[in-house]
């Protein structure tokens, strides 16, 4: 049915969507770069004073912990950091900020003033080297141009994930009239503010059901903030909704701002919100009635404008019911339901979605191949359990697997589905439970099936080396051979 995303001092650099989400969110806010300094004290002292007369926001450091806590949480928008520190690797801290946070340029400060002692930083990860001893303007200047490549690569990623949103919304696969009906219905729903509760079973698409709203709404050009809602602990669920202040807790070494806030002005997409629990439940339920956020450790509530997508693989109805999700909140989020149909309700979305994923994957691969028409038959006989995203992985691994041009039922090697244990009442929620697999499957074809996962896997963990493979079979080579004419693995 669908396709899945493949997808200055102040900051003048700035796009203007972020510059009027962060004025929304506190018209009294200065919009200043922060800038966090690593060094010893002798340095940060001359690099701060520099750095705050041209007009930045700065911050010391001499920890390589510290500094790389301040970085992941969002505290700083450049970091200028020593190459020369005392207890500190310098490269390796370079290399895990840029690991775990690509999108803040680091500054590097060298000893040696030749050219030369930028070589080793850049391909590390640092934006540029200025040698010691520094002149404040040039500091200043390399600073601010980092800045100014990190707002361009920023809004480069905002552009490109809007050009891969309508692509996708182009590209819709629906020949099915349950698939029809729900594109129209997304299409009348996108323009409104009002919130939306989506629900359908694992791998059919219910992200980008999301993002179809978003990119067919008037909040395109804002933010599109996803979260998964069993990845919070209740004991950091405010902090990660509202954000916190500087030194509002233990570990809170930066201010931050949480979702409500980096998605104002868009969409806040809340998948798996049957599993929030109930401080989670009940702090969305007070934002969603009077549309302030309050910071942990701040005294002054901020204004968000922020449009509510949630999503559930379970039947949220059913959960309310239950006494496990409240009822006022079910229905502050269900004013447009949409229902995602599973796979094996509308077949005829079968093969227009395995020709557009044969497509895309041969591609990839830089070799045409086509579906036989008893490939396309077994496609639309196995039971998809997985829905659409099986299907992809299916069509995927054929792709990567089978040397011919021409795809037959052997490429596909199913998996035989064995649904997760669903407690009983008082434990999980329902769910909606998979319809069982093909009953026309003979037994040899679920052992040639299994059989052909194993081998493959066994190949790949050797290389292609068949010898070795056959060892980790526990058969020997000829049997090995003789399985993979068989099964069409040569």
């Amino acid at each position: 049915m669908w396709t899945p995303l493949r997808s200055y001092a102040t900051l003048r650099t700035v796009n203007r969507a972020t510059m009027s989400q962060r004025m929304m969110a506190d018209p009294v806010d200065t919009v200043k770069a922060r800038v966090l300094v690593v060094d010893d004290e002798t340095v940060v002292c001359l690099a701060t004073k520099a750095l705050t007369k041209a007009g930045f926001e700065t911050q010391a450091c001499s920890n390589g912990n510290a500094a790389l806590a301040t970085v992941e949480t969002g505290g700083a928008d450049v970091v200028v950091c020593s190459m020369q520190m005392p207890g500190v690797d310098s490269m390796d801290l370079l290399r895990r900020m840029h690991a775990r946070r690509p999108d803040v340029p680091v500054v590097m400060l060298g000893g040696d003033p030749s050219i030369h002692a930028a070589v080793p930083v850049i391909p590390e990860g640092a934006f540029d080297c200025v040698p010691k001893p520094f002149d404040d303007e040039s500091l200043a200047a390399v600073v601010e141009r980092a800045l100014e490549m990190a707002s361009l690569k920023r809004e480069n990623d905002r552009l490109r994930d809007q050009l891969e949103a309508a692509i996708s919304a182009a590209g819709f696969v629906a020949e099915s009239p349950q698939s029809k009906q729900l594109v129209a219905m997304i299409r009348r729903a996108a323009p409104a503010r009002s919130t939306a509760l989506i629900e359908g079973e694992s791998g059919t698409g219910k992200e980008l059901v999301a993002r179809m709203l978003h990119h067919w709404s008037k909040r395109a050009n804002g933010p599109f903030v996803a979260v998964n809602c069993k990845a919070f602990a209740d004991g950091v669920v405010e902090s990660e909704l509202f954000g916190h202040e500087k030194g509002s807790f233990t570990g809170a070494i930066a201010a931050r701002a949480g979702c409500f806030e980096r998605a104002s002005g868009g969409t806040l997409f809340l998948d798996e919100i049957a599993e929030a629990g109930p401080d989670f439940q009940a702090k969305l339920l007070r934002v969603l009635e009077d549309g302030q956020v309050l910071r942990v450790g701040a005294s002054k509530p901020r204004q968000v404008d922020v449009r509510i997508v949630a999503a559930t693989n379970r039947v949220l109805r059913t959960e309310v019911a239950a006494n496990r999700f409240r009822a006022d909140l079910y229905f502050r989020l269900n004013v447009i339901p949409v229902r995602i149909p599973p796979l094996r309700e509308r077949p005829e979305d079968i093969l227009p979605l395995a020709r557009h994923f044969l497509l895309f994957h041969s591609a990839d691969a830089g070799r045409p191949l086509t579906l036989s028409s008893e490939a396309e038959k077994s496609l639309l006989a196995y039971a998809w359990e997985g829905n659409v995203r099986e299907l992809e992985n299916v069509i995927e691994r054929a792709v990567v697997m089978s040397g011919a041009e021409v795809l037959t039922p052997e490429a596909f090697a199913f998996e035989p589905f064995t649904p997760e244990p669903v407690e009983a009442a008082g434990g999980l929620a329902d769910v909606y439970e998979p319809k069982p697999g093909r009953a026309n499957e003979t037994l040899q074809e679920c052992v040639d099936r299994a059989a052909t996962l194993k081998i493959k896997a066994a190949l790949d963990a050797a290389k292609g080396n068949r010898n070795d493979a056959a060892t980790d079979l526990g058969v020997d080579r000829t049997t090995l051979y003789r399985m993979m004419k068989r099964l069409n693995l040569q």
